[in-house]
């Protein structure tokens, strides 16, 4: 069993600690949108910045991708090119990084604070979980990963004929129950093309990603 099957598992197991973690997407969810509303109004970084948000930092449903994921060594390889691998490889990695964290910090929660039906995270509650689990490493590595993956989906985007050898892999993935991943590829496809039109607009966008994230770790650690 995979790292994020075995998450899956022990919430599944545990409403409490299911509702906890629920209830920490939640809250980087919103503060991702706060973080950067400006860039999500604008029609240059705005779609970019909704990509990210919804696949990354979003408060819903991945069950269909991490079952995925969980065959992604050998369906795959079969399927998709080996640029088109490469990503799906880091978008695993991050995805699972990213639950063990969320995990992490919602046990905090749960060990620290009363336990609710339906608990909610505030900044200081946040806060405590970021310091009490040693987070900042672990953040700025999962970090790292968002960034690593962007350049990748930029340096892909050029390669010629990519776009359309992506759309011809839908009926084999859709064969192989490899739809959600499908819909991830293309869509970072199609977010990191229309961004790298803009001059700069790539650089740009993980710049001010890298500035803003580095910020908001920066403010959360207690001495």
């Amino acid at each position: 069993m995979d790292e994020v099957s075995v998450i899956m598992a022990k919430q599944h197991k545990d409403p409490a600690l299911r509702s906890a973690c629920r209830a920490i997407k939640r809250y980087q969810s919103a503060r991702f949108e706060n973080t950067y509303h400006d860039l999500l109004s604008t029609s240059n970084f705005g779609p970019a910045c909704g990509f990210f948000l919804s696949e990354i930092y979003g408060d819903r449903d991945f069950s269909q991708r991490d079952n995925e994921f969980s065959r992604i060594a050998g369906a795959i390889e079969r399927i998709f090119p080996q640029s088109i691998v490469e990503i799906a490889v880091d978008l695993a990695e991050l995805h699972a990084e990213t639950e063990r964290f969320d995990a992490e910090m919602a046990t905090f929660v749960l060990r620290t604070t009363p336990v609710k039906a339906t608990p909610e995270v505030s900044l200081a509650t946040y806060t405590d979980a970021w310091n009490g689990t040693a987070a900042c490493g672990d953040r700025l590595k999962q970090l790292n990963m968002v960034l690593h993956l962007g350049r990748r989906l930029n340096r892909v985007t050029r390669i010629p004929g990519v776009r359309l050898s992506l759309k011809a892999m839908r009926i084999p993935a859709r064969a192989a129950k490899l739809t959600a991943l499908q819909d991830f590829l293309e869509r970072g496809l199609d977010t990191f093309c229309n961004l790298s039109r803009i001059p700069r607009g790539v650089d740009l966008f993980l710049q001010a990603i890298e500035a803003r994230e580095h910020r908001w770790m920066a403010s959360l650690i207690r001495e």
